[in-house]
């Protein structure tokens, strides 16, 4: 995959379904949210300044089309591991899911990641620092996914 993704496939912030399924004032207060910070998160994730930062690049699983959504993100000795805050229902997480693997730009470096799975919080936050754990726990994340370095 290239560095830059055509202004044309690139979805509308918060177009990713990245937001909890649920209808009323929080779905809307989340998808404001989502639409604001996307772009800025988005440019701070590709910059690679953050290492808790990255872009996950990946197809739509109907339309083909390619991707980019800002990721929290951990390194492990093999792969990654990703918060899933909105669990696995988020359209970034699904298509990763269907394809069976994308590319993460982390650090300013595309990685082609494989294998992606999801897995519980007691298996996850060992990966992560302290500060992160308590975060995680307070944002009451309890879905990850792990993938696989190619």
């Amino acid at each position: 995959m290239t560095d830059r993704v055509d202004a044309s496939e690139r979805a509308e912030p918060g177009a990713h379904g990245d937001r909890p399924k649920t209808g009323g004032a929080g779905h809307r207060i989340v998808t404001a949210l989502t639409r604001a910070l996307n772009p800025p998160l988005l440019q701070l994730a590709r910059s690679g300044v953050i290492p808790l930062w990255a872009v996950m690049r990946h197809r739509g699983r109907r339309s083909g089309r390619l991707y980019e959504t800002p990721i929290a993100i951990r390194p492990t000795a093999d792969g990654f591991i990703i918060p899933l805050p909105f669990t696995e229902r988020a359209d970034w997480c699904r298509n990763v899911l269907a394809a069976g693997g994308a590319v993460i730009r982390w650090k300013g470096v595309d990685q082609a990641v494989v294998d992606p799975e999801v897995i519980d919080a007691a298996t996850a936050l060992p990966a992560f620092a302290p500060v992160l754990r308590l975060g995680a726990r307070a944002l009451g994340i309890k879905r990850y996914l792990r993938v696989r370095r190619a």
